[in-house]
């Protein structure tokens, strides 16, 4: 890698963040650590708190020669700045704009999972409580925004009584919600970089659903990497991780979500294009399992925005 890091320290690396997504405060936090590391390292690179109205013009003054995408949410992760990058002709990390857009669509996703054969719970949509009630959907069930990220908006139904009010989380983040059959089992993630899983990462939430807290807030929530499964069960997980990834059309790295049911019955949930990059990510914990330390991870994840393969 010492080949391509040489090259790197002749670029300017522009590393964006922030925005004005609900996510923006875990952007900074990604960009941050991304800036710090290439920084320590000697790299040519500038952290960039993106305003979306006028990013382009402050993208050309900056003159950056490569774009650390750390932007999470709606306008980072829905294609529209790989788009505008595209657009630039200015390479960039992670996938293309309609890979991005496929992933962050809930409901494209589904409809591509299912189209692929890859297992994901039963979903269906609906705009309004109402809509929800003739669903008759098996309680539990959850109930997420079609359009969102890091558990945004997502509750999971236990009684009838908390119907109304996760209908109301997820209507704060779009008028379309995905309403899915909840499937009890073990949390995992199998990360994707260059085409390949890394270790499983097991998360063990300490309320029982892996939400914003959870992921962001809670010292409680409990991770193990390499997750422990059957050597059947763990190689098909990786395999539906790659899977996905390739079925969206991702390019250079992804996170793909799933649940275990059973300890057989594998369930996958999403495709995260722009995984965090913090302290407490699940990205960097695999990777460093497999012997990449943070700055290796990003070095890796920023020289695949040179691949011929990567879209855009």
């Amino acid at each position: 890698m010492s080949k391509g890091i040489e090259a790197l320290k002749k670029l300017k690396i522009g590393i964006l963040a922030g925005g004005a997504s609900s996510e923006r405060e875990i952007s900074l936090r990604s960009g941050k650590e991304v800036f710090n590391a290439f920084k320590q390292a000697g790299l040519d690179a500038i952290l960039c708190d993106v305003n979306e109205v006028n990013l382009a013009s402050s993208i050309e003054q900056t003159k950056i020669d490569v774009a650390f995408i750390a932007l999470h949410g709606s306008f980072g992760e829905d294609g529209t700045v790989q788009h505008m990058l595209s657009q630039m002709k200015i390479p960039y990390t992670g996938s293309g704009p309609e890979a991005s857009r496929a992933a962050f669509d809930k409901l494209e996703s589904k409809r591509i999972f299912f189209r692929e054969g890859i297992p994901s719970p039963e979903y269906k949509v609906a705009r309004s409580f109402e809509e929800v009630l003739s669903l008759g959907m098996e309680i539990p069930f959850v109930v997420k925004p079609r359009l969102e990220g890091s558990s945004m908006g997502l509750s999971v139904v236990f009684e009838e009584t908390e119907i109304e009010q996760a209908i109301e989380e997820a209507l704060k983040y779009g008028m379309d919600m995905i309403v899915e059959r909840f499937v009890p089992g073990r949390e995992i993630t199998v990360g994707i970089l260059k085409g390949r899983a890394l270790p499983i990462v097991e998360i063990v939430p300490s309320g029982g659903t892996y939400d914003f807290d959870s992921k962001y807030l809670s010292d409680k929530t409990r991770y193990l990497v390499p997750a422990e499964f059957k050597k059947d069960i763990y190689e098909k997980a990786q395999k539906y991780g790659v899977k996905a990834h390739d079925a969206l059309g991702c390019k250079g790295f992804s996170r793909v979500d799933m649940i275990v049911e059973d300890d057989k019955n594998i369930h996958v949930l999403e495709v995260n294009t722009i995984p965090g990059l913090t302290h407490r990510s699940l990205l960097p914990m695999a990777a460093r399992q497999e012997g990449l330390d943070f700055y290796e991870l990003c070095v890796k994840m920023l020289l695949a925005a040179f691949d011929d393969t990567a879209e855009g």
